[in-house]
């Protein structure tokens, strides 16, 4: 498998990880709760170490990694902002939906096969651990 394919595809897969940090950071405004904006504010630095672990594992490949969540995550993020509700019960439930969604599905299909073992076991590593978050803001809801 050719390094410049791995490299673009963690680079679609980091953008993602940029726009979750970015998402994070329009709910933790919104919230009160001081136990739920703790835990955003976690989930939020974990996207941020994962962000970080997969842009030096760019660079290990010799790749450059991407700094922002692109035009098109940049566009969505514009618009979601306003969308954002305004209650913690629509926060927990627009958080659950970015995490189980975005952060799950869709970067499960962007990485689908197309990594080397020691990148495929990174991705894995950060979607367990966004499978984690999801368990915990369900919690919130019940």
């Amino acid at each position: 498998m050719e390094n410049k394919h791995v490299v673009q595809t963690l680079n679609e897969f980091l953008k993602g990880q940029y726009m979750g940090i970015h998402a994070y950071e329009h709910h933790i405004k919104k919230l009160n709760d001081p136990i739920i904006k703790e835990t955003f504010q976690a989930i939020q630095q974990d996207h941020k170490q994962h962000a970080s672990q997969v842009a030096e594992r760019i660079q290990n490949l010799g790749g450059t990694p991407v700094d922002d969540e692109g035009v098109v995550g940049s566009v969505q993020g514009f618009i979601g902002k306003f969308m954002i509700p305004d209650d913690t019960e629509g926060l927990i439930e627009s958080a659950l939906k970015g995490e189980s969604y975005y952060g799950i599905e869709v970067s499960e299909e962007i990485v689908k096969g197309d990594l080397d073992p020691e990148s495929k076991q990174l991705i894995e590593e950060i979607l367990d651990k966004d499978r984690e978050h999801v368990t915990t803001l369900r919690r919130f809801l019940q």
